[in-house]
């Protein structure tokens, strides 16, 4: 069973689970619970403490499953609440704890509440859930304001009535108005839902989005504005400080996990406090480039804030929605500012599967919790040669074509085989609902299996020490003196992590023994462009 660790989340590996594209039970293409179920032995080999799942729930897919119909339903894509159950009952019996996705700024426009209040009239309390309003111009014909959507375009779509409704992504995804009492209670419900079927944790969706200013101000978009009239207000803290008791009412407290893009790394914190989130995904280190100081100051700023709160840090390298960091360093400019979306860019995959391998070692080290994308462990590339009508992000459609989308950190993972669908699916099945490359086969689970070098090998030694090591995970740690290009830090008093980023070798510190490598070392020395971690007494 689970061990009994209620601070779990302050130091675990957690590996997120994008359900359409981990693995197909049933043949159609698609990942499901089946599929998943299918695989847990092999997420408990890998080392990983906790899976987070993308939603599973009732949708019409027009955003990938974070347009929810129903929370208290799973897709039959996927499959079925006892299902959902009996995988979270199986994943425990591994030791694995279970996190889901909670999306709370918008609803699918197929949810009920949403329907009651399109065939409500104006001014009605259904409507009151959402963000309707009048247009402005003669006849009510322009938005109600100039806001536009995350995804492009406008952030208002018109309603036969004439009415506008608000929608900061697609418009299938209609924004809740959180200032009703209705919305706060549904969601501690289905909070509460989902931790009586034993989830551990919830991670929080846009979780800095859900507060409007009620006036909907329009801004220059060219600036940041302080407040912003959606992002970051502070109406969000009443609002975690509820889900916060909700999590703390159970015998082993859940925890919440918050999605928060905030550059003002005070401001995240606040999100922090001993009574909203308990952490939050570390988007500054995500999306830092292959650069020593760039990373070190990453590294100092994040420790920093999350010391003020007493909240643990996190380290993650990909996600559903960006760039697989293969890829964006091999590219000749590494942050995600320049990686993310980029079609047919030049991309050194040799070299960033290098780097990749260097910076497996350097998260892993950090103190805190560490996130691995599904597929890292593989060391899987963006896929940058979708066919268009192939293409399933609709920001590749809002767009016309202009941004690509995040298909292509989102392709169907490879099992094993010489073609697709890798056994992604069962023999005969339908052809998966991305495609995958022709040049995959090397890089499939068996493949890797198979090479002690691979880098699936490397992310379970890396994770058996990991959770070994008394001073990995939470707590502190300190710089060394180091080459400039190269990053070096105890754990402890008997662990040291050296990152070298420059483009030569370096002397190692002096140490007793050499843990673990991303690259075969040459003497005494760190090759370019390599990590190692060391036991020094």
């Amino acid at each position: 069973m689970t061990p009994r660790t209620t601070d779990w989340w302050r130091h675990a590996a957690i590996y997120q689970v994008y359900p359409r594209s981990f693995a197909d039970g049933n043949g159609d293409g698609i990942g499901d619970l089946a599929g998943v179920r299918s695989r847990l032995d092999y997420l408990q080999h890998l080392g990983v403490e906790a899976l987070w799942f993308s939603p599973w729930y009732l949708t019409p897919m027009a955003d990938a499953g974070y347009d929810v119909t129903d929370f208290r339903q799973i897709d039959p894509r996927f499959g079925t609440l006892a299902e959902a159950e009996a995988l979270i009952r199986e994943a425990h019996d591994r030791s694995i704890r279970i996190i889901v996705d909670v999306v709370p700024n918008h609803v699918s426009d197929e949810h009920e509440w949403y329907l009651k209040a399109l065939s409500a009239p104006p001014g009605s309390p259904e409507r009151d859930l959402f963000w309707f309003r009048d247009g402005r111009g003669e006849h009510g014909e322009l938005p109600p304001n100039e806001w536009q959507s995350i995804f492009g375009g406008p952030a208002w779509t018109r309603v036969p009535d004439g009415q506008w409704y608000l929608h900061l992504f697609a418009p299938e995804q209609p924004d809740l108005n959180w200032r009703h009492p209705a919305v706060r209670s549904e969601y501690e419900d289905i909070l509460r839902f989902w931790f009586d079927r034993g989830v551990d944790g919830i991670r929080v969706d846009s979780a800095a989005m859900c507060s409007k200013d009620p006036a909907l101000p329009d801004y220059d978009h060219s600036v940041f504005p302080n407040p912003h009239p959606y992002v970051d207000r502070d109406e969000n803290h009443d609002i975690y400080r509820g889900w916060r008791a909700v999590a703390d009412s159970y015998p082993e407290p859940r925890a919440l996990i918050g999605e928060v893009w905030l550059a003002d790394s005070a401001r995240f914190a606040r999100y922090l406090r001993a009574d909203e989130l308990h952490t939050a995904f570390n988007f500054d280190f995500l999306g830092c480039a292959w650069d020593a100081t760039a990373l070190r100051t990453c590294i100092d700023q994040t420790l920093a804030a999350h010391m003020d709160v007493g909240a643990p840090s996190t380290w993650v390298l990909s996600n559903h929605d960006v760039t697989r960091h293969v890829t964006r360093y091999g590219r000749p400019d590494t942050s995600t500012a320049a990686g993310i979306r980029q079609y047919n860019p030049v991309v050194d995959e040799a070299l960033g599967r290098r780097r990749a391998r260097a910076t497996a070692l350097l998260t892993m080290a950090l103190p805190g919790a560490v996130y691995i994308y599904q597929g890292d462990e593989l060391g899987l590339p963006e896929v940058e040669d979708i066919p268009a009508d192939r293409r399933d992000d609709p920001i590749f459609h809002r767009t016309g074509g202009a941004d690509p989308g995040r298909d292509g950190c989102r392709v169907p993972l490879p099992w094993d085989g010489h073609q697709e669908p890798y056994g992604f699916s069962p023999d005969g099945a339908a052809r998966p609902w991305l495609p995958q490359p022709a040049s995959w086969a090397h890089l499939s689970v068996a493949a890797q299996e198979n090479d002690p070098a691979s880098m699936l090998h490397l992310y379970r030694r890396a994770l058996a020490l990991r959770a070994r090591h008394p001073a990995l995970g939470d707590g502190p740690m300190r710089w060394l003196h180091a080459p400039d290009g190269v990053l070096a830090f105890a754990r402890g008093t008997d662990f040291t992590c050296v990152v070298n980023l420059s483009i030569s070798p370096v002397d190692l510190p002096e140490h007793h023994t050499v843990l673990l490598s991303s690259h075969p070392l040459d003497g005494s020395q760190l090759p370019a462009e390599a990590g190692v971690w060391l036991r020094t007494s």
